[in-house]
C-alpha cells in the first residue's frame, strides 16, 4: 500500500522538503503570494519571516510585546503580522499570522554550514492547522486540504 495514495484519498497534499547539511528541513512556499525558503521546525511554536523581510513579503506588522526565543537566542523583539496566506504546493492557508524577527543566527548558522539562508521558519502553528505528516524517508511533509467557507 502506498501511504501517499492513501493520504492523498483522506485530502493531504504532498509537499517535497530538502534535508539540509545542518539536518534542517526546508521547505519552499509562498507568503501572500511571494516566493522563499523556510526551515520546517516542529519545534517552533509560530511560523516567523525574518524582520529584514517585511517589505519583500508584504507583511503590515504591529508591535508585540512577545519576546522570542530559539536556539542560542533569547527574549529578541517580535513584531506581528495578521491576514496573511501561505501556499506550499497546492495547499493554501489563508488568514493566519506570522510572528517577525530577526533570523540572524539562524541564517549564520546556515552559512558556516555552506548553505543558503532561509527566509523564514514554518512552525508548530502552521503544521497543526494543516494536520501535517512528515515522511523523513521520502523527505515530504503531507498537508491536509482546507476547506474554507465564504
Amino acid at each position: 500500500m502506498d501511504l501517499g495514495k492513501v493520504l492523498h484519498r483522506k485530502g493531504y497534499r504532498k509537499v517535497k522538503l530538502k534535508k539540509l547539511k545542518t539536518n534542517h528541513l526546508l521547505i519552499k512556499g509562498e507568503v501572500n503570494g511571494v516566493k522563499g525558503r523556510f526551515i520546517l521546525d516542529t519545534g517552533a511554536s509560530n511560523s516567523c519571516v525574518d524582520s529584514s523581510l517585511q517589505e519583500k513579503f508584504n507583511l503590515i506588522a504591529t508591535e508585540s510585546e512577545t519576546k522570542a526565543a530559539g536556539a542560542g537566542a533569547i527574549g529578541m523583539d517580535t513584531m506581528i503580522a495578521t491576514k496573511n496566506s501561505v501556499k506550499f504546493g497546492n495547499w493554501t492557508y489563508k488568514n493566519f499570522s506570522i510572528v517577525i524577527f530577526d533570523l540572524g543566527h539562524v541564517n549564520t548558522a546556515l552559512v558556516e554550514h555552506k548553505e543558503q539562508e532561509v527566509d523564514g521558519i514554518i512552525g508548530a502553528d502552521i503544521l497543526e492547522h494543516g494536520e501535517a505528516l512528515i515522511d523523513y524517508n521520502k523527505c515530504c511533509v503531507y498537508l491536509k486540504r482546507l476547506v474554507y467557507k465564504y
